[in-house]
């Protein structure tokens, strides 16, 4: 699962602005891993620590190979999710949800995560422990540090392998985990296992490979160091009216739980939380498709993946698995082929709008100029692209 995955870019460690010491990337790989080694030196570790940790590694063409290769993340929402939302997927999580079931209760009352949130990822990142990934770890971060594309996102993550090695808590030759440099049953970053790594048995480690308590616990911890707000809900189905303003829904336009109410807005199931809670309206797929509401926990779920498409699956996992029906799916206005998105993202670009890479993905940034010139053109402004914005264009 984690190999079509985006990684988890934003350990703790990186929340501060980029660390000093960066070394320069690309070059020989040879003369980047000398260069890393002397890094190392000038923090202050041992030479002949830093010579055994650095012996075996190497550079991985598959690690760059997965790293460019994310065209999952191109399908629509309701593909995507029914593609990762299995039967079998959902009946693991509800026994698992059963089986730790002390676990998940501590993790409630101590981080204030809520149980379907960290079994959601679990089952997404990893298959619940199944697939962990089998790169070697030192080689994949080796590998994005010495690229030039993040090297300012992974260089700081080899010195924290660096570090756990120095515990003990780290083989470089026999570590494995996801392309990215992840570890564990909700793959975490090296600096991500520093900073909210959890012993979550009393065995004296932090197992994040064969130990669910520390995995769950641990992931539990970087969501509240992240932001996470306790006890607050993350996203709810909810059934918007025909009339509604379009341009005032998507993640940058917020109001009030009772302002959206005021505007028609009520919940599939349930109750809304805290009526003075800011919320927004998001329509994955447009006016005519499913229609959440997302709360400020929604927001958190981006430091832990950068996809939008994920994070809303992801987020609506979560719902269901703590008893949310299946979305109303609608009746969906035809997705853009990837080769289309790709045009229409080059148009948006010409009318001045950053759209980030063309990749045929649509992400935050791509669906904000969407729905900017849906508002231009007199088309309702939901951020859902079509066929007849794209001619319009």
């Amino acid at each position: 699962m984690k190999s079509f995955l985006l990684p988890a870019f934003v350990a703790l460690s990186l929340s501060s602005p980029a660390m000093a010491g960066l070394v320069p990337c690309g070059g020989s790989f040879a003369s980047f891993t000398k260069a890393m080694k002397a890094e190392a030196v000038a923090r202050g570790h041992d030479k002949a620590t830093l010579d055994r940790f650095f012996a075996s590694a190497r550079q991985d063409s598959a690690t760059l190979k997965a790293d460019r290769s994310q065209g999952i993340f191109q399908r629509p929402f309701v593909d995507f999710s029914r593609r990762l939302i299995s039967a079998d997927r959902m009946n693991r999580g509800k026994s698992n949800l059963q089986k730790f079931d002390s676990v998940f209760d501590r993790m409630e009352t101590e981080y204030g995560v809520s149980r379907g949130v960290l079994t959601a990822f679990w089952a997404f990142e990893t298959d619940y422990g199944a697939f962990q990934g089998d790169f070697n770890t030192l080689n994949s971060l080796m590998t994005l540090s010495h690229d030039c594309r993040r090297p300012e996102l992974f260089q700081p993550q080899v010195f924290a392998a660096l570090e756990l090695f120095e515990k003990g808590d780290f083989n470089p030759a026999t570590s494995t985990g996801a392309w990215a440099g992840e570890i564990g049953m909700v793959q975490m970053l090296p600096g991500d296992i520093i900073e909210a790594g959890v012993d979550g048995n009393g065995d004296g480690k932090v197992d994040l490979r064969r130990t669910p308590a520390d995995a769950l616990l641990s992931g539990a911890n970087m969501l509240k160091q992240l932001g996470w707000r306790a006890g607050e809900p993350w996203l709810q189905e909810v059934t918007v009216p025909s009339d509604l303003n379009w341009s005032q829904t998507g993640l940058s336009h917020k109001k009030s739980v009772a302002d959206w109410v005021a505007l028609g807005v009520t919940p599939r199931q349930g109750a809304f939380a805290d009526a003075g809670l800011e919320a927004s309206i998001i329509l994955p797929q447009g006016r005519k498709g499913p229609a959440f509401i997302a709360y400020p926990n929604f927001k958190v779920y981006f430091e832990w993946n950068q996809s939008f498409v994920y994070v809303m699956t992801a987020a609506y996992f979560a719902t269901r698995l703590e008893g949310a029906p299946v979305y109303n799916v609608g009746t969906l206005d035809p997705a853009l082929s990837g080769q289309q998105m790709k045009a229409l993202q080059t148009k948006l670009q010409k009318h001045g709008h950053d759209v980030g890479k063309v990749d045929g993905i649509l992400g935050a940034k791509t669906r904000a100029a969407v729905q900017a010139e849906q508002a231009r053109l007199g088309l309702p402004a939901d951020a859902w692209p079509t066929a007849a914005l794209l001619n319009a264009l």
